[in-house]
């Protein structure tokens, strides 16, 4: 099962299902966030949420996307308590576009911290069933101010020296009145990053993270697949410029989802009842790494079977920042 939000003409909220091909609204539900709040509340799935709601009107959402009224499949009511984070260096393959942006000056017997922490993950990543495994990167994106319906521009800030693409699978996560983490789902992300930026340094890398990211159209409720394909692509002009295949899913990777999980629901921070969590969990596929400058106007692509519709954001530049940000004290 797909779930989806759109606009209506009035601006409202409505959430859609699509099985298949067939996709409607949901009778009565206000938005995904209260219809997970309700599923806690009474302690059920969301697809028996779902079905006590009952489905209305039928509905075009391939044609609802391309008229821009799909937008994100969830938000928060309060954008301070969304929160987008990330791990990387989790797939199978991550670590040679990583590792050929962070090579040291040293011999080639020495392993740079990339490659350390890749090892670290083949071997700790997917522990046996109730144990804990080695942690992952991990890093902060921002919260929902960040976060970019399908279809709107990825902002870059001014002071960027990139602005790049990250295909990417997103947990979503609403944490329960008790403060129990709730998975509703698994939805397509674009991770973006300034690669610029971290090439310079590692240590730099917290920096180039806190960009804006996308995610959805839609949000997959149920298992994930084990072995996910997609495609990952960027337009220029209307022309292909950049196209490579993906891959994710637990066969694909080095950490277990349950493992990632555990290293970022671990902290009491990221328990506190009512925030939602979009957690992406990595990629081994950039466009920076074969050589592409991205470029004001293009646009990213992002598609896999599993997940419906794709994920196209354009890419954007603010200004030039004129100096330094001033702080005026009280």
């Amino acid at each position: 099962m797909l779930i989806s939000q759109i606009l209506q003409p009035d601006g409202r909220l409505a959430v859609v299902v699509r099985d298949g091909t067939e996709a409607a609204i949901v009778r009565g539900a206000t938005s995904t966030y209260a219809l997970a709040e309700e599923a806690i509340a009474k302690g059920q799935g969301l697809a028996a949420t779902i079905a006590a709601h009952g489905l209305g009107e039928a509905v075009d959402l391939p044609a609802l996307l391309a008229a821009g009224r799909v937008t994100l499949p969830i938000t928060h009511p309060d954008a301070a308590h969304m929160h987008l984070t990330g791990t990387g260096l989790t797939h199978l393959g991550s670590a040679a576009a990583r590792d050929a942006m962070h090579t040291k000056l040293a011999g080639a017997e020495t392993l740079t911290d990339s490659m350390k922490m890749f090892r670290m993950g083949l071997e700790g990543g997917k522990p046996a069933a109730g144990a804990v495994g080695v942690q992952p990167e991990w890093f902060y994106k921002g919260n929902g101010t960040q976060a970019v319906a399908p279809g709107a521009a990825l902002t870059a800030p001014g002071f960027a020296e990139d602005g790049g693409e990250e295909p990417e699978i997103a947990g979503i996560y609403l944490i329960g009145p008790d403060g129990t983490p709730h998975r509703i789902g698994w939805a397509l992300a674009n991770e973006f990053s300034d690669h610029v930026t971290e090439r310079v340094n590692y240590l730099w890398l917290a920096h180039s993270k806190l960009r804006p990211a996308a995610f959805g159209p839609e949000i997959l409720v149920g298992d994930l697949p084990v072995d996910i394909r997609g495609t990952s692509r960027v337009r220029r002009a209307g022309a292909v410029i950049w196209e490579k295949p993906f891959l994710s899913g637990e066969a694909n990777m080095s950490h277990s989802f349950a493992n990632l999980e555990h290293h970022h629901f671990k902290y009491g921070l990221f328990r506190q009842p009512g925030d939602l969590h979009v957690h992406m969990f990595g990629t081994a596929t950039l466009s920076f790494a074969d050589g592409i400058k991205t470029e004001a106007g293009d646009v990213f692509e992002i598609e896999a079977a599993p997940f419906g519709l794709s994920l196209t954001n354009p890419l954007a530049f603010d200004p030039a920042e004129a100096g330094p940000t001033a702080v005026h004290p009280l």
